[in-house]
């Protein structure tokens, strides 16, 4: 008889947990619950421990279950369950991305227990291990060795996930030699072909063997020409949620963002005319669902746009995401920080840095700034574009030298979680103190904690910069000495271009500009100049361009083929003015 956690449950660890940094396969995350207290010493009894480290690996305490299961695996514990220990133990380590370790506990199961009943798991798991590593032949051998009929569907999304992340063509070629006969990884080199713009006609003769192969579309994976010729003109789609079919006052103060974000693409479109560089701009209301998106990308005139731009939400965000990758023209998201939405498509980018980008920045300003002579505290959001920036950040700062010595997370609308979050923190032996969450509540809690310290001795506090806009905290909390802000939307107020900017602005709107409408301006300008630059098919020419000083925002950067803004400022509040760091 399988054991009934590993039979019942292990999808859901696998699939709802351990994919979370899978883009394709990624689950909303669990809502978070307090953190358990730590036991106050582990029970003698084996059992006692296995059971209480189960408890633990059920409410989401992965460290403590991991230090609990590990020891109970060792072939010296004579434990009796030892191979659901190493199971469990490795679950628990993925689920922390401490990859190495999941690895060795999974080789340490295969060995010393070769004939433990869910060994299927293990290998499932192992297969994700081995990806998450990089190690992709090791990878696809181990999910080989899954029974027939096992796992099917589950491995075939494992590999449709992780094989379009391999970067090198000998990579690929060497796996495809290895495994001929597997359709996902054919199907997967194909995509590549013609939709990652690897393409060259050398490829023909091993494009049209996989499409007989592997009995794909032909028309769908027939490499498209692609224009590399500068025009004189280009035709810009715009993909917003306008929702002009409901002219309440209520849909148009909630869509008042979104006509700002136009208003600033308009006046960059009119700079860029002055400039001898015109531009079609052409509006599409894609509403706030699907549906309406979908209507609008099958209208054949789309497919003869130069740039995409839009949409808003996330569901929406995908699908345009692919409709750029399929017809091979470059899509911009305005407003999201998700980088997942451009992993493995080099036909989207983000405008905006991603949350992964600002925590890897965040970091190295934090090492450099404030030493790594001691740990650093890291309290987050427990959400995925939090985790995202948390992970990075921790990621980075140990990568360089320094040591991340507690790292929690929290709901902020979840009292007993913020207590749990910010009890006991032990900040007069810390570095500093990193808190990542946007939420209201969290500026002025966090402040509380943090001034109960003494003012001599406070660890410096980073924190995101919507605070700056929070009207619950006031100016000498903000300025006070050892804050400081990450802050991705910065401009310069005072400066020549943002001021040229608000006064044409003002000439057309007779309103100031909001935030929205200076991304929409500075999107288009930066964008827009690109394809008089490079013409339509510009992703090398922006990897190889550097840093470029932004219209008014503080720069813009692609370099090394990024698909996300890198120009991450770190500011200070210094005499009512922001003191840019970084």
């Amino acid at each position: 008889m399988l054991f009934p956690f590993t039979r019942h449950t292990s999808f859901k660890w696998l699939v709802a947990g351990l994919l979370l940094s899978a883009p394709a396969l990624a689950q909303t995350p669990a809502k978070p619950r307090p953190a358990a207290p730590r036991p106050a010493a582990p029970a003698a009894d084996p059992a006692a421990r296995y059971r209480t480290a189960k408890a633990q690996l059920d409410q989401g305490n992965y460290a403590a279950a991991l230090a609990q299961l590990e020891p109970l695996a060792q072939p010296t514990a004579r434990f009796a369950r030892g191979a659901d220990a190493a199971y469990l133990a490795a679950v628990a380590a993925a689920r922390l991305k401490q990859w190495p370790e999941a690895e060795q506990l999974l080789n340490l199961l295969r060995t010393e227990y070769p004939t433990y009943p869910n060994l299927p798991d293990a290998l499932l798991l192992q297969g994700q291990v081995s990806f998450e590593q990089e190690d992709y032949d090791t990878a696809l051998k181990t999910l080989s060795l899954l029974p027939a009929g096992k796992f099917g569907p589950e491995r075939e999304a494992m590999k449709a996930t992780y094989l379009p992340r391999i970067k090198e063509r000998n990579t690929w070629l060497r796996n495809l030699r290895r495994y001929p006969d597997d359709a996902t990884l054919g199907r997967a080199y194909a995509d590549r072909l013609v939709f990652g713009g690897a393409y060259t006609e050398a490829d023909q003769g091993q494009l049209n063997d996989l499409i007989t192969k592997f009995s794909l579309d032909r028309s769908r994976y027939t490499p498209r020409p692609r224009t590399v010729a500068k025009k004189s003109s280009y035709n810009v789609a715009v993909l917003l949620p306008f929702e002009l079919s409901d002219p309440s006052w209520q849909t148009v103060r909630k869509n008042q963002f979104v006509t700002d974000l136009y208003a600033g693409l308009r006046l960059a479109q009119d700079s860029l005319q002055r400039a001898g560089r015109p531009l079609q701009l052409y509006a599409y209301d894609t509403g706030a669902d699907t549906l309406t998106l979908k209507q609008v990308l099958a209208l054949p005139e789309l497919a003869g746009m130069d740039l995409l731009i839009g949409p808003i939400y996330k569901s929406g965000a995908k699908l345009l995401g692919r409709y750029a990758r399929e017809h091979q023209i470059v899509c911009v998201n305005p407003l999201s920080q998700d980088g997942d939405l451009v992993v493995d498509n080099p036909w989207h980018y983000l405008f905006s840095p991603s949350t992964a980008t600002q925590g890897r920045v965040a970091a190295q300003f934090a090492l450099t700034s404030f030493g790594g002579g001691k740990p650093g505290v890291l309290l987050h959001e427990d959400s995925k574009d939090d985790a995202a920036f948390a992970n990075n950040y921790k990621t980075e700062y140990e990568t360089q030298g320094g040591r991340i010595g507690l790292l929690r997370r929290f709901n902020p609308d979840v009292d007993e979680s913020l207590s749990t979050a910010f009890a006991a923190l032990d900040l007069p032996n810390a570095s500093h103190l990193m808190v990542f969450s946007d939420n209201r509540r969290l500026g002025p809690y966090t402040f509380t904690q943090w001034q109960q310290q003494p003012a001599a001795t406070r660890v410096p506090l980073l924190a995101p910069g919507s605070w700056l806009d929070n009207p619950r905290l006031d100016v000498s909390q903000l300025g006070a000495p050892g804050v400081y802000f990450i802050q991705p939307k910065y401009y310069d107020e005072q400066g020549p271009g943002f001021r040229r900017f608000r006064q044409l602005y003002l000439q057309k709107q007779h309103l100031p500009p909001s935030l929205f409408a200076s991304q929409g301006f500075e999107l288009l300008m930066y964008f827009g100049t690109a394809l008089f630059q490079y013409g339509p098919a510009f992703q090398t020419s922006l990897s190889s361009a550097g840093l470029t000083s932004g219209a008014i925002f503080d720069g813009i950067n692609y370099a090394n083929g990024a698909h996300d803004n890198q120009v991450v400022p770190i500011v200070k509040l210094s005499n009512l003015e922001l003191q840019v760091l970084r």
